[in-house]
């Protein structure tokens, strides 16, 4: 799932491009069609944590915008400015610390990577504050409008489950919130394969319109280039049952920060902080966290979602890029949009076994993919794949994954 910087990047991009043919762009928006994105977050949860690093890519014809990974980066996180934290890349622009470090409240983290070409970056110091109070009480209902117009399925499918929650802000502490979700849904479908079929083993093409299933592993879809088999996955999408269980993780993308300024000390009732879309009639567990983020990240936050929520016409002022605490060492005027920050974070689950939901949804796979699946014909006499000789017998199942989208492994506060 992309981060919600990501999304509201594109977002401001998708605004800047088309006014090329209006309004000559100033130079920090042409700048921006080319900026690094950074997202990254120091917890300290016993959870994976993932620098995200991209370079937004615009269309100035069709005012098309998106992000590229950025690749074979060295990147590390700096402790108390001495300890050296390096991180690996899992997928491409995934920047993963190492599965055993937790951030602590009262220490300082700074980001610095270096790019292949040798460029560097640096972000400010950023010290975790003190951690945020329990979450006392998870409220959820259904509600037929929960999700907004813009994120509706099919341009009218709105229902889902609004989550409210009840905290009590400390007295003695000016405190910071940020609220996002995690939830797990039951997936069905593992692999989509499009002109090709996914295999277990490895196949080796025989050149006579057939190939051989080795004992070698793969567990990926493989792609005929000539002839029949060519011909049968021509334009064509198959899709693929699980293996084994699985659950779909997705994430919020939406904003949701609070200063306690004018209600220090008093009780956070029915904060709304996640409408959790219908997507199917099985049961789902949703991970509300709530985060102490610093006065500075607060600020960062507030001012991208007024950019990226609250933008008019084109008769308005296009928005103005919002660079973040990272820079470039030795070009302190580059844009570099995201931030990277430091947050205690408490977090509860909740387990949704939608027996309220009214309606028929329109299944998980359809609401991810936009239309229903299509699985691989069954061998003759259907009209199945007959041109791979050895292997598991026809269609496979697939591996749940990938691994930052998918996990085989039973959710906490999932219960059965």
């Amino acid at each position: 799932m992309r981060s919600f910087v990501l999304l509201g990047f594109s977002c401001l991009t998708a605004l800047l491009l088309p006014l090329a043919c209006v309004d000559p762009l100033d130079q920090s928006q042409r700048d921006a069609v080319n900026a690094i994105v950074v997202d990254g977050t120091i917890t300290d949860l016993a959870e994976p944590m993932i620098i995200q690093l991209n370079r937004a890519q615009g269309d100035r014809l069709t005012g098309r915008s998106g992000t590229l990974p950025i690749t074979k980066a060295t990147v590390e996180v700096v402790v108390d400015s001495s300890e050296v934290i390096a991180c690996h890349e899992t997928i491409d622009g995934n920047y993963q610390l190492p599965s055993d470090f937790k951030g602590r409240p009262g220490h300082a983290y700074q980001l610095r990577f270096t790019l292949n070409d040798g460029t560097h970056y640096l972000s400010t110091q950023q010290v975790m504050p003190v951690a945020p109070p329990p979450i006392d009480r998870l409220t959820v209902q259904f509600n037929p409008t929960s999700i907004s117009q813009a994120e509706a399925i099919d341009m009218h499918y709105r229902a889902g489950h609004d989550v409210y929650l009840d905290t009590q802000d400390p007295v003695d502490v000016h405190n910071y919130y940020r609220w996002d979700w995690t939830l797990y849904e039951r997936q069905d479908w593992c692999r989509s394969c499009y002109q090709g079929l996914y295999v277990v083993n490895k196949v080796v093409d025989l050149h006579n319109g057939t190939y051989q299933s080795t004992d070698q592993p793969l567990e990926d879809c493989f792609y005929p280039l000539t002839g029949l088999p060519y011909q049968y996955v021509q334009a064509t999408q198959f899709d693929y049952f699980c293996r084994t269980q699985c659950w779909e993780i997705l994430h919020s993308h939406i904003i949701n920060i609070f200063d306690d300024e004018l209600s220090n000390g008093g009780l956070i009732a029915r904060r709304p902080v996640a409408h959790i879309p219908f997507y199917q009639r099985s049961p789902c567990l949703v991970v509300i966290r709530q985060g102490a983020i610093t006065k500075d990240a607060h600020h960062y936050f507030n001012s991208f979602e007024l950019q990226t929520q609250n933008t008019g016409g084109l008769s308005d002022t296009p928005p103005t890029v919002l660079p973040g605490n990272v820079h470039n060492v030795r070009a302190l005027n580059e844009v570099v949009v995201g931030y990277f920050t430091a947050s205690s974070v408490v977090a509860k689950p909740y387990y949704i076994d939608r027996k309220d939901a009214e309606g028929i949804p329109p299944t998980l796979f359809y609401a991810l993919n936009a239309r229903v699946p299509h699985p691989e014909d069954l061998p003759p006499p259907s009209p199945g794949p007959t041109f791979i000789i050895g292997g598991p017998s026809r269609p496979p199942t697939a591996v749940c994954g990938p691994i930052d989208q998918r996990t085989p492994f039973k959710p906490v506060g999932w219960p059965n």
